[in-house]
């Protein structure tokens, strides 16, 4: 029995392949380029827009890690209803989904959405990770080398907007206990609890790094412009929208009642822990 994982190679795939292969686990790696090595695993090639593909790599798995990539709203739907096809047809043990921040509100036409509502009628043992912000987020360029250029950090949240933070590195540790937990199913939020606001994010950075940072709100539309060139144009609309929308909220903490952890024992880590963790 082997344990799939999508995007192995990626910012969030990578670390639940790691963290397995520590645990002793046989790991599959999904990658779209065929070549690609990874350590501690075995590499099958399958692509999202491939419902074939993903069924002979989910067929006979003790455990699937799925999360949707950055790319228009349509591809990602269609790439959600091959993921659903696949599960459908090759039947594996357990399904650990990410939402990666996306909304998964049941009402929603979002792919997120769409694969929570399939998860659901598949009959596949599941549950969903349901993180709010990345603080891998805070690493774009245009965001760290603010740190460290001038002792600011910029990010399109109010200064007293509280948010339930979360690393990848939380995601990977959530991972690894849902798939030895399949009594746990349905919705486990992720992140720091309490919630933390932007000034507390700056302080953490100072205390680290052994210097002033203070943190320094912008617009939705100045953070599009920042991120555009690296992720492109239609990405970083997107990234811009779900912040204008934020703005509209009182904060963005998760709820403790279905948090990682109260059902799983996994606490997401300080923002001084991950900075320690990540070797910055």
């Amino acid at each position: 029995m082997t344990y799939v994982i999508h995007g192995a190679t990626g910012a969030q795939g990578a670390p639940v392949v790691a963290a397995l292969a520590a645990a002793g686990k046989s790991v599959t790696a999904l990658t779209r380029h065929a070549g690609a090595v990874v350590d501690g695993a075995r590499v099958v090639a399958a692509g999202y827009d491939s419902a074939a593909e993903l069924t002979r790599a989910y067929r006979g798995a003790e455990g699937v890690f799925v999360h949707l990539p950055m790319a228009p709203e349509e591809d990602r739907r269609t790439y959600a209803r091959n993921i659903l096809a696949a599960l459908r047809e090759a039947r594996p043990a357990r399904v650990v989904f990410s939402s990666s921040g996306a909304p998964v509100d049941p009402g929603t036409g979002g792919a997120a959405s769409q694969l929570v509502r399939g998860l659901a009628d598949s009959g596949v043992s599941h549950a969903v990770i349901q993180p709010t912000l990345y603080l891998e987020n805070l690493l774009l360029p245009y965001v760290i080398g603010t740190v460290r250029e001038r002792g600011a950090l910029p990010y399109p949240i109010r200064a007293d907007f509280p948010v339930s933070w979360a690393s990848h590195l939380d995601i990977a540790d959530a991972v690894v206990a849902l798939f030895d937990r399949p009594d746990v199913t349905g919705p486990v939020s992720l992140g720091q609890y309490p919630a933390i606001t932007g000034p507390d994010l700056a302080a953490a950075f100072g205390t680290h790094l052994g210097k002033d940072v203070v943190f320094e709100p912008i617009t939705p539309e100045q953070f599009r412009t920042a991120v555009a060139p690296l992720i492109g144009e239609g990405p970083a609309a997107a990234v811009a929208a779900v912040y204008s929308a934020l703005s509209t909220l009182a904060d963005h903490s998760i709820t403790p009642e279905n948090s990682a952890q109260k059902l799983l024992g996994v606490t997401a880590r300080t923002t001084g822990q991950w900075l320690t963790d990540i070797g910055l």
